[in-house]
C-alpha cells in the first residue's frame, strides 16, 4: 500500500498533466498517473479534447500488455462510468488489471459519474478526496459547468474606496492604475467569453480583448458578447475582436447562461456595468466576485452595483475572502458567496426566481 505522501506527490504531477489539456470546451482537464506497486512512475496520461482518449486510457496507452495489473492509478477526477465518443474508463482500468485507484474530486455528472462505485463492485480498492481542495480549484469552472448546466460566472467591478465606478459625471477612466489593468486582461484571457450590457458597450465603445501591456493582443481572447436589445453600430469597436461578437438579446439570465453553455462555453466574465452585474449578483448566479479597489474617493450616486434584492440587512449577501492581493497602489479582492460549500454548489438559499430576468434598464447607459 503507498504511502500518503507518495499519493499526494503523484496526485499533484497528475495535476500538472491535467493543465496540458485546453482550458475551453465542455470536457474537463484530467491528469492521470500510473505508479508500480514500490511507487514508480510507470506512465503518464492527459485529456486532450473532446473525443480523444480520457486520461486514464491514454496512461494505460504507454504501457504493454499486462504491464498495469496490480498497479495504482493516480487520477484528478472521479474515472467516468458512461460511454460517449470513448468507453467509461472505469470498465478500461478494470480490464487493465489496475488494483487501486485514487482520484481527487467526484464526478458531478449525471450521465458520468459512479465510475467508484463500479471499480469497487469489480474488487478494485478505491480512495477518493486526495488534494480535494487543490483539484477543486483547478475544476473549478467545469465543475458549476457539470453540476449547473451552465458556466462558470466571474463577476468584475473597479471602484472607489466608497463603492463608486465613475465619477459624477459618468466618466470612469482611469479609477485603477496599470497594474490592476493588466490583470484585468490578462483574467479576461482566461474566460471562455466576456459580457457587458449594451448600455457599456455603447457608452464605453470597448473592443472587450484581452492585451498586453504594449497593447497587443494577448495569444488567447474571449469570445465578446453583448447582451441587450439596443443595436451596436456596424462600427463600434466590438466588431474588430478577433472572435465574432455574439449578440444576445435575452431577458431571462438563466436562459442566456444556458445558451451559452451550449454554445461550448465554460467561464464567463461579466464586465458589462452596474445594471448587469447587479442582475447577475440578484439573480443568485454569481459563482466569483472580482473588486478592484483603488485609494480614492469619488462621491454622489454613480455606485458599482444597484439593486440587488436587499431590502434589510437580513438579506445581505455574505461573501468569503479567498485572497486579497496587491496590485500596484490597488486592492483586488476575490471572493465567493459565504454560502457555497464549494465550485457550482448552489446558492439557492438566496436566490429569488423572480429576479433572474434582465431588466428593461439594461439597455441604458450604465
Amino acid at each position: 500500500m503507498h504511502q500518503q505522501h507518495e499519493l499526494e506527490d503523484a496526485m499533484r504531477r497528475a495535476l500538472q498533466l491535467a493543465g496540458n489539456g485546453p482550458a475551453e470546451g465542455v470536457n474537463p482537464r484530467v491528469g492521470c498517473v500510473i505508479l508500480s506497486p514500490a511507487g514508480d512512475i510507470l506512465a503518464e496520461g492527459w485529456h486532450r479534447g473532446a473525443g480523444t482518449c480520457h486520461a486514464e486510457v491514454d496512461a494505460l496507452a504507454h504501457l504493454d500488455a499486462d504491464a498495469a495489473r496490480g498497479t495504482t492509478a493516480v487520477v484528478t477526477l472521479e474515472p467516468c462510468n458512461h460511454t460517449g465518443r470513448t468507453g467509461p474508463c472505469a470498465l478500461a482500468l478494470i480490464e487493465a488489471g489496475v488494483a487501486h485507484v485514487v482520484y481527487a474530486v467526484a464526478d458531478p455528472g449525471p450521465h458520468s459519474s459512479g465510475g467508484a462505485d463500479r471499480l469497487r463492485a469489480a474488487g478494485v480498492d478505491v480512495t477518493g478526496g486526495v488534494l480535494a481542495d487543490e483539484a477543486q480549484a483547478f475544476l473549478a469552472d467545469w465543475l458549476v459547468s457539470a453540476r449547473l448546466g451552465r458556466p462558470h460566472v466571474t463577476v468584475k467591478w473597479a471602484s472607489s474606496l466608497d463603492g463608486r465606478a465613475a465619477a459624477a459625471d459618468g466618466s470612469s477612466r482611469w479609477i485603477t492604475g496599470p497594474a490592476a489593468r493588466q490583470d484585468v486582461h490578462e483574467r479576461r484571457a482566461a474566460a471562455d467569453a466576456i459580457l457587458v450590457g449594451t448600455g457599456t458597450a455603447l457608452a464605453d465603445d470597448s473592443a472587450l480583448t484581452a492585451r498586453a501591456a504594449d497593447g497587443t493582443l494577448l495569444a488567447r481572447q474571449p469570445r465578446p458578447v453583448v447582451v441587450g436589445r439596443r443595436p451596436v453600430p456596424a462600427g463600434a469597436a466590438v466588431h474588430r475582436h478577433p472572435l465574432t461578437p455574439w449578440f444576445l438579446p435575452g431577458h431571462d439570465l438563466t436562459a442566456l447562461l444556458h445558451e451559452l453553455h451550449g454554445r461550448g462555453i465554460r467561464r464567463v466574465f461579466v464586465e458589462g456595468g452596474p445594471t448587469l452585474a447587479s442582475a447577475f449578483v440578484r439573480a443568485g448566479l454569481v459563482d466569483e466576485y472580482l473588486v478592484y479597489l483603488a485609494p480614492t474617493l469619488l462621491g454622489g450616486d454613480r455606485l458599482a452595483l444597484g439593486d440587488i434584492g436587499v431590502t434589510g440587512i437580513t438579506e445581505q449577501r455574505r461573501l468569503r475572502i479567498g485572497q486579497l492581493l496587491r496590485l500596484g497602489d490597488d486592492l483586488l479582492l476575490v471572493a465567493q458567496p459565504a454560502g457555497a460549500e464549494g465550485p457550482g454548489a448552489d446558492q439557492t438559499d438566496h436566490i429569488d426566481q423572480t429576479t433572474r430576468a434582465i431588466p428593461a434598464a439594461l439597455n441604458q447607459t450604465n
